[in-house]
């Protein structure tokens, strides 16, 4: 018998898909305490500065060869790029513009053209569940953004500027999501590659900044500091290993259901340390985007199919 391919709910993907997701939903709050005195491309340059250096300490650690060839290291400086140079220099300027649950809301939005790029550039099946789920979920998205636009009483020109910077993010991320399911990204070492990438979009992070805000800076406190390190080393050197082994076993449209859960836990985050008080709109879009997750990665039962006077089991493919 053919070995089923994952799913997200196979225990070897729920369990790094469950810690990437709660330590991500833990970021928001951090990268809030990262936007004061500090420019935000140079406090993301030290995140990932931080976040390579312990990439390539781990694959010293576990003796691996640091130099992939040439053309590895062409794609890692394109994911880098994508991933830890535009994504987060998007990201941490939204967040000048409009609060950070409203960003990490609408970050929730990665599972469209994850989905989408996913299907175009990797083949990766998508069943009507699955896109009905999805679809559910979106509703529910939608719900907590009005909820949290709403919440912040913004000007038109803030939320605008916000949330375009945000999608814009959201663009990059997926690129660099669907790049982890190709056959290049696949025939390479996680952690070297990683480690790469990190380094290649630490460099275009520390270019950017100092052309666009001048000499590095940087706040001298505990809370600053520390809030670079776990950026680095939690949130983005534990992480990102773990999150693109789950687009490789499942693709990229079921590891971004971390995404439409990350708000979820980032508003928690927020009632417990910031006072944030939750709404009926606010519930009722988490629990529908929740019931949406549910549908779309329930596996259904074995249909029994009956082959003269044999009774077999048809097992459908996940997505």
């Amino acid at each position: 018998m053919n070995e089923q391919p994952p799913t997200l709910l196979s225990p070897r993907v729920l369990l790094p898909f469950a810690l990437v997701t709660l330590i991500w939903g833990s970021t928001w709050i951090v990268i809030k305490g990262q936007l004061g005195a500090v420019p935000p491309s140079w406090s993301v340059t030290y995140r990932f500065a931080v976040a390579a250096a312990a990439m390539f300490a781990f694959a010293l650690i576990r003796r691996e060869r640091l130099w992939p060839g040439a053309k590895a290291l062409g794609f890692a400086a394109m994911l880098g790029v994508a991933q830890f140079a535009f994504n987060f220099n998007f990201v941490y300027r939204a967040e000048q513009h409009i609060t950070s649950g409203l960003v990490a809301v609408l970050f929730a939005l990665l599972i469209v053209p994850n989905t989408l790029f996913g299907r175009a550039f990797l083949k990766t099946p998508v069943e009507g569940r699955f896109l009905a789920g999805a679809g559910i979920a979106i509703v529910g998205v939608g719900m907590m953004i009005l909820h949290e636009y709403r919440a912040a009483a913004l000007g038109p020109g803030a939320v605008t500027a916000g949330m375009l910077l945000t999608l814009s993010g959201v663009l990059s991320a997926s690129i660099a999501n669907v790049m982890q399911g190709t056959s290049i990204a696949r025939a390479q070492s996680m952690t070297v590659m990683i480690a790469w990438a990190m380094l290649f979009g630490t460099l275009a992070d520390g270019a950017f900044a100092w052309v666009t805000t001048g000499a590095p800076m940087i706040e001298p406190t505990a809370a600053y500091i520390g809030g670079v390190l776990y950026l680095g080393v939690i949130a983005s050197a534990v992480t990102f290993p773990l999150y693109f082994n789950i687009i490789r076993a499942v693709g990229p449209g079921q590891a971004a259901w971390s995404g439409v859960l990350i708000p979820i836990i980032a508003m928690g985050f927020s009632t417990a340390f910031e006072d944030y008080r939750w709404a009926t709109l606010s519930i009722a879009g988490g629990v529908v985007a929740f019931v949406g997750l549910v549908i779309a990665v329930a596996k259904r039962p074995p249909r029994p199919t009956v082959s003269g006077n044999m009774v077999a089991v048809s097992v459908d493919r996940p997505e």
